[in-house]
């Protein structure tokens, strides 16, 4: 903790009363939707794989064993979701169950998880903010988290996927990295947080290398960072190495992944980490021997990564079946470009790039500073900040990286605005720093939008779809004699959670066999289809809403087995089951 945060006890106490009125708001806001729904897929998920390990054998017996043999049977499904965000999940249930019954027990764990990873994300926020501008920045930036609105998306109480949890870690590595010039345990800190944010997920995977290329480019021009970099590629090496023992099983060590941890991700990172650590151990007079260190690191890094699996050359998705992405992957919203958000939805795409867009020019406008431009510490922010809005161009999954990341320089940017506009009293600044709120910035920018007749064509919000999704409406069907059922891939998590009965697949991209079964049940001509759920011993065919199988388009679309079941044409080796008017859900026996 730096000596300035000491003299200004007050200062963590306003980091917590912004957390908590944030939390306060965002529970009075949802907590009505925890007892409704799941809410997402993912949520669904983890919530089955929890059920599932606490329902086993042991909690240290089954520890390693992430299998879910009710997905994708008889094959199942080994999930590569960490368990250690379960071991969390479990802990905050038991604590919550010494005051309550199960079932509530269970909807307090699946509120408060998201909003207790929220603190350390305002905290993380915050520190970069107060590193490269000063305390003041600190305290715009706070305001900035209190009304941005936009950026708690991964935050809404229910959401217990491992997205909040990533986005914490990176946002507190990140500012260990920027607070590492000046604070001794800042790289041993940004080399174990680095290594935990990885063994969790790699959706931080660029945020995280960042965080490494800026060590290596301080030890570059500053030799005195040495110490610096040694620390921070060692702590790198040990936390992932401890990180993948911590949660990998033996079965699955020689297991090849070019987005999770496993060997050949895992002896990448630990080459770079040491090849980093020796670099640093040597300490060169010379620049150009550094850079050549440093180069080093990075190629052996790669070469490591593709000598043990050559496919990871294509990038994350290289391992993937090629035929899921017709059939699934290349329609899932959250990896759409922003410009194709733009062209469907520009309302939602002018939403989603208004604070970015205002943060980037914060970033132009600080970089024209001299001062700023020798800065380390900004330099570093603002490259990660870049490389978020550069990942969000190609997926807006990376949206509310790219808002945390553009807080801190647009809290600095707001300082040099105060003083540019001679603003003295409280409440001109004030009413300023809200105008640079995410949440004004997306409202003006979806007003802006809609004046100008722009409209989205198929809005993100689907009302039709809505009741597909209440955990009240899976009710009667828990009821039914467990089987296998055939749905849209999207239900398969909730069908896990909240049923006895087993699914083709979910929307997860190492379930090809499952997704295509589960596509081409519900696409296919009525008797294709019949061949297919023979084939794969369904039970069951379910149908929710209006929206029909990723990629189906007229005419066959009318033909499918979807389209006849939509247009009430039931094919004789069908028959409903307790499809009243009521229901949400159309739910069909296949007979024997």
């Amino acid at each position: 903790m730096p000596a300035t945060l000491l003299r200004q006890p007050n200062f963590p106490a306003l980091v917590a009363l912004t957390w908590l009125l944030v939390a306060l708001l965002l529970l009075l806001q949802h907590w009505g939707q925890t007892a409704d729904t799941l809410l997402d897929t993912d949520d669904a998920m983890r919530l089955a794989q929890l059920q599932t390990w606490l329902g086993g054998p042991g909690f240290l017996s089954g520890w390693f064993d992430l299998h879910q043999a009710r997905m994708q049977p008889p094959e199942g499904y080994d999930t590569h979701w960490s368990r250690l965000i379960d071991a969390g999940l479990a802990a905050l249930l038991f604590l919550f169950g010494l005051f309550t019954d199960g079932a509530l027990a269970e909807r307090l764990m699946r509120a408060w998880w998201p909003l207790l990873w929220l603190l350390p994300t305002i905290a993380g926020m915050a520190a970069i903010a107060w590193r490269i501008a000063g305390r003041d920045a600190a305290t715009v930036a706070l305001l900035l988290a209190l009304v941005g609105v936009p950026a708690y998306q991964q935050f809404t109480p229910g959401r217990i996927d491992h997205h909040n949890v990533q986005i914490a870690l990176t946002m507190l590595a990140v500012a260990a990295t920027v607070w590492s010039d000046r604070l001794r345990w800042g790289p041993r800190a940004a080399g174990a947080l680095s290594g935990a944010a990885l063994v969790i997920g790699f959706e931080s995977v660029p945020y995280l290398a960042a965080c490494g290329a800026a060590f290596a480019l301080r030890y570059v021009f500053d030799r005195d960072s040495a110490a610096d970099l040694r620390a921070y590629g060692l702590w790198l090496a040990a936390s992932s190495l401890a990180g993948f023992f911590a949660t990998i099983g033996p079965q699955h060590w020689l297991r090849h992944s070019c987005d999770s941890i496993a060997i050949n991700t895992l002896a990448a990172v630990i080459c770079g980490g040491l090849v980093l650590a020796i670099a640093g151990w040597l300490a060169h007079k010379q620049k150009l021997t550094r850079m050549v260190a440093i180069a080093a690191a990075a190629c052996s890094t790669g070469a490591v990564l593709l000598l043990i699996e050559p496919l990871c050359v294509g990038g994350p998705f290289a391992m993937v079946d090629p035929a899921i992405w017709p059939a699934w992957l290349g329609e899932v919203r959250e990896m759409q470009p922003l410009l194709a958000v733009f062209r469907i939805n520009p309302l939602t795409g002018a939403a989603i790039a208004a604070f970015p867009a205002v943060a980037v020019l914060a970033t132009v406008v600080m970089l024209g500073q001299r001062d700023v431009r020798r800065d380390s510490g900004f330099l570093a922010a603002a490259a990660v900040f870049a490389l978020a809005v550069l990942v969000m161009l190609g997926a807006i999954r990376a949206y509310s990286y790219a808002i945390w990341f553009g807080m801190p320089i647009v809290a600095a940017m707001a300082l040099r605005l105060f003083a540019a506009l001679r603003l003295k009293s409280l409440v001109a600044r004030l009413a300023t720093a809200l105008m640079l709120t995410p949440l004004a910035l997306s409202s003006g920018a979806i007003t802006i939008a809609h004046a100008a007749g722009f409209n989205d064509k198929d809005a993100f919000d689907r009302p039709a779809s809505k009741a597909c999704l209440r955990t009240a409406n899976f009710a009667p069907l828990a009821e039914l004699p467990p089987g296998l059922v055939a749905a849209d891939i999207s239900y398969g998590p909730f069908l896990l959670a909240l049923t006895p009965h087993s699914v083709l697949a979910g929307p997860y991209h190492h379930l090809s066999k499952g997704i295509i079964a589960a596509h081409r049940s519900l696409s296919e001509p009525p008797e294709q289809a019949r061949k297919v759920l023979t084939q794969v011993g369904a039970a069951y065919v379910m149908l929710c809403g209006p929206r029909p199988p990723d990629g189906l388009v007229e005419p066959e679309r009318g033909r499918s087995l979807w389209g006849r079941l939509q247009a009430g044409a039931v094919p004789n080796w069908l028959e409903p089951v307790g499809n009243g008017s009521g229901q949400a859900f159309a739910v069909y026996r296949i007979k024997p």
